[in-house]
């Protein structure tokens, strides 16, 4: 198990011995971390929610995973997170009036609205991607770099890219599938 500057591993909820955390992956709610087997958290990732991660995932260096301890993200197995992308499980809607912080205490703050954030298995998400609450991604969709996912009906094994993104293309995706499960036989 690798060293980390900024959480104690021996607190998470759930970790493979075959799954790696960057050494300075920021991980808030540790008790509410899980990640599967053969999966990679890059350095400068930061994580401030209820997280579950699957199986053979990466996550790129600088990714920010946010929303609070109460936003749930799921991502699912064989998922390529790069560098730099956003995903929130929880935003304020700035018309409540209240004060806009995560220092603020309970009660002074406006309203956040969490909703839970899904991407799904064989999901590819580009340089810089942004997601807002509520997406959830089906199988095998594909987000170019710089784009802004909000909440929308996806399709699966689809091409999207765009402030906000559009559907552009689709991919195929028998041939992953099918090294994927051969991947998880060979491992039992």
């Amino acid at each position: 198990m690798s060293e980390n500057i900024f959480c104690d591993m021996t607190k998470l909820k759930s970790k493979s011995y075959s799954s790696i955390i960057g050494k300075t992956v920021r991980i808030r709610r540790s008790e509410s971390f899980e990640i599967g087997s053969g999966s990679i958290i890059d350095d400068f990732t930061y994580i401030s929610c209820q997280i579950k991660i699957g199986k053979f995932t990466h996550i790129g260096a600088g990714t920010h995973i946010i929303g609070g301890k109460k936003a749930k993200i799921t991502i699912g197995n064989f998922v390529n997170i790069a560098p730099s992308c956003n995903i929130a499980g929880g935003q304020n809607n700035y018309r409540g009036g209240g004060l806009v912080s995560p220092t603020i205490p309970e009660g002074y703050g406006g309203k956040a609205e969490i909703e839970p954030v899904e991407i799904g298995d064989h999901c590819l998400l580009g340089f810089n991607v942004s997601v807002l609450a509520g997406v959830k991604l089906p199988e095998g969709v594909s987000v170019g770099a710089y784009s802004l996912l909000k909440p929308m009906k996806y399709k699966p094994w689809t091409l999207y890219a765009g402030i906000p993104a559009r559907e552009i293309g689709k991919r195929d995706g028998k041939l992953m599938k099918k090294q994927a499960e051969k991947l998880m036989r060979d491992m039992q």
